[in-house]
């Protein structure tokens, strides 16, 4: 009797250090989300607030750099108050296929000690916070020099709630993607794709800017562009590295396959420009870099060195066709080719990512294996379900946003005002005063 309650005592002692080891903070992982939070952070303010104010004429800079600073402030606070819940619910509670429960609105069921893995819950509701907040900033790039900013943040605020989240949710939060086996590892659909989509769907409604496609509008400042550019590429190690919540060996190689990517799409688009201009162009080697990170994230945690940089030279001679042929052929003024670079650097990481995807990461990884699906065409046909539902879903939804706030406060400034600058008109400010 007494060996038996000796076998009974050490069977709970071992069932309560498991439990506790498993809710046990993992102070080098916290270390690491923390960091890789702030870096995430800083490439929406400085880092996509530079790069796209250096893109645009110098009499809308004070208007870009407005937009994306207001935007962090107001999707800080609506994911805190309810975008969270929807995208992820309440920690540990299993949640439904296209929306999470309500139980975290305003962060309700999380304490100081809650924890989320071997994280602070609130440490990762943050780091996701901070790609709430770059995605909807990303947007901005399709309707630049003439929404209406009080149209842009309140299109914003609704895409926030009923794009981005449930999109989150069904990737990331333990909905019907997610278990279908979708790799997004670090947003290729959740961030790049909807992103770009609902870009373009704005550029299309709001039609062209003045002048478009016979006046020149150059960038009016590319020192400030390839500044937000260098921003955004350390800032990228947090974003991609960030996602695997751990500082461990999926962090250290999504880091190293980040950076390849990125190099390798610079040079790409670089080399492309020189081939059929005569010339290599600065504004040319950054836009590459933005196509070869855009196009590594969503296979950054599932593929090695050699395929990322195969990934990265495929982005970067794709997406530089991608954006001459919908501004040349097309005629859409994706003001600052959001949709050619994210858009289809989006689909075409997601895609790829069912290639090249290994469960053995080395240097030549690439077997196309992944969870319980041993064949490129299995995961692929994962990897293009992801991509039509996000692609489908965005536009219809964002193409009612639009409509709607369009009859709410009107979409766009009027002639006379784009003609006169959106700094001026909506700020009573210049960027310059020399």
């Amino acid at each position: 009797m007494k060996s038996l309650q000796r076998a009974g005592l050490l069977v709970c002692t071992v069932f309560a250090a498991n439990t506790a080891s498993a809710q046990e903070l993992n102070q080098a992982d916290t270390a690491w989300i923390l960091t890789a939070t702030a870096l995430v952070l800083f490439m929406t303010i400085p880092g996509l607030s530079l790069f796209y104010a250096g893109l645009v004429r110098s009499k809308n800079v004070l208007s870009v750099l407005m937009q994306c600073f207001a935007l962090t402030c107001l999707m800080s606070l609506l994911w805190f108050a309810v975008g969270y819940s929807i995208a992820f619910g309440s920690d540990g509670v299993e949640q439904g296929a296209f929306i999470g429960d309500f139980g975290n609105v305003f962060f309700a069921s999380m304490t100081m000690d809650s924890l989320n893995g071997g994280i602070p819950a609130v440490l990762f509701a943050m780091f996701q916070m901070t790609f709430a907040i770059i995605t909807p900033a990303l947007i901005v790039g399709g309707f630049a020099e003439r929404m209406r900013f009080s149209a842009m943040l309140l299109f914003c605020s609704i895409w926030l709630l009923v794009v981005y989240a449930p999109v989150c949710h069904w990737v990331w939060g333990g909905g019907w993607l997610g278990n279908m086996g979708l790799q997004d590892f670090a947003g290729g659909t959740v961030v790049h794709i909807t992103a770009a989509v609902a870009a373009l769907v704005a550029a299309v409604i709001m039609g062209p800017r003045r002048g478009f496609g016979t006046v020149a509008m150059p960038p009016h400042n590319l020192t400030l562009t390839v500044m937000g550019a260098g921003m955004l590429w350390v800032g990228w190690f947090g974003f991609n590295a960030g996602s695997a919540v751990a500082a461990d060996n999926s962090a250290a190689m999504a880091m190293l396959v980040t950076h390849l990517s990125a190099s390798a799409g610079s040079l790409a688009w670089m080399t492309m420009e020189w081939i059929r201009h005569g010339k290599p162009s600065v504004l040319g080697i950054v836009t590459g870099m933005v196509a070869g990170l855009g196009t590594i994230t969503p296979a950054s945690g599932s593929v090695g060195p050699a395929a990322a940089v195969l990934i990265g030279l495929t982005a970067g001679v794709v997406c530089y066709f991608a954006t001459n042929w919908i501004k040349n052929k097309l005629r859409i003024d994706d003001s600052l080719d959001v949709f050619p670079v994210h858009g289809v650097g989006g689909i075409l990481g997601t895609l790829l990512a069912g290639v090249f995807c290994s469960t053995q990461l080395g240097i030549f990884s690439g077997n196309g294996f992944s969870d319980g699906i041993t064949s490129i065409g299995g995961q692929l046909t994962v990897q293009a379900t992801g991509v039509i539902a996000t692609f489908a879903y965005t536009a219809v939804v964002s193409w009612l946003i639009l409509k709607l706030v369009d009859a709410m406060v009107g979409l766009r400034v009027d002639a006379d005002e784009e003609t006169q600058g959106l700094d001026l008109v909506l700020h009573d400010e210049r960027g310059y005063d020399l």
